[in-house]
């Protein structure tokens, strides 16, 4: 398999993008040449898979799904996955590898399969120009990069209707943590518990909290009112549906504790959150 590789200095981009949110680590260009066989893999950081040529499959945790030219998967943290080259029409593509970025699908699915045929052109230019500037590293090649890939995030989430969200690139984030926060985006409406997500990693359940605390910043219980307390936010002021609806629509067990979570993370009640937006 044709594969070349190239990554920063990792000294070097430290002092330059101490400040960026989210930072590149590598690019690669890979071609399938029958002497590779590919095996499910996770990283700590999202990957950046487009398609230049060819067709095949590729294989997220356990789905399959085929993958032709254009093609552009997003793969969050954590999330295992592999390609498979088809022999009569071999794969050719270019990997980006970015460090403290996160793709928020509001679905189950573990990772985002975008057809950019309309927007192609785009997409050559900055997946092609950033492996170039790696490649040729000529001066502040990294400024370059940086803000390739910057331009392009937010052209994914502009197309993709996707939102991104920063997670902090001093922690490694495990596997188990960040099934669990997916879950918790997927199933917030339900009743969860602490039992219950430490019964979904497999792990003790004072360990998972700890490590997930340390990894995200928040406690799993807290994250889980944080996205409660947000959705109601934006039914509060995008619906005219009463307080006791929205409680539970969004996972509340009573307009009560509703309330009472409402005013401890936004200081102030639903209805008088709500009667800010109103004209």
């Amino acid at each position: 398999m044709g594969n070349i590789r190239h990554s920063f200095n990792t000294s070097n981009q430290e002092t330059t993008f101490s400040q960026m949110p989210y930072r590149l680590l590598y690019s690669s260009y890979s071609k399938y040449e029958q002497d590779w066989e590919s095996y499910p893999h996770t990283h700590y950081f999202s990957e950046l898979f487009y398609v230049l040529n060819g067709c095949g499959s590729f294989i997220v945790e356990e789905e399959s799904f085929p993958i032709r030219k254009q093609n552009l998967i997003i793969i969050n943290p954590s999330i295992r996955h592999t390609e498979v080259s088809d022999k009569n029409s071999p794969l050719e593509y270019i990997v980006l590898g970015v460090e403290g970025l996160n793709f928020l699908i509001y679905n189950d699915k573990e990772y985002l399969n975008i057809q950019c045929e309309d927007f192609s052109e785009n997409l050559d230019f900055y997946f092609h120009t950033i492996l170039r500037e790696m490649d040729e590293q000529k001066e502040s090649y990294e400024t370059i990069c940086q803000n390739l890939l910057e331009a392009l995030i937010i052209q994914l989430s502009r197309h993709t209707g996707s939102p991104v969200e920063m997670l902090p690139s001093s922690k490694k984030i495990t596997r188990e943590c960040s099934y669990a926060k997916r879950f918790i985006d997927s199933n917030f409406r339900e009743n969860i518990t602490l039992d219950t997500l430490a019964e979904l990693t497999h792990l003790n359940k004072y360990y998972f909290a700890h490590t997930f605390t340390e990894i995200y910043g928040i406690a799993p219980m807290n994250y889980l009112a944080q996205k409660r307390i947000f959705t109601s936010q934006e039914l509060l002021t995008s619906t005219d549906l009463n307080q006791a609806a929205i409680a539970k629509q969004c996972g509340f067990s009573s307009s009560s504790y509703f309330s009472q979570c409402f005013r401890k993370i936004c200081g102030m009640t639903p209805t008088a959150y709500r009667k800010q937006f109103i004209r």
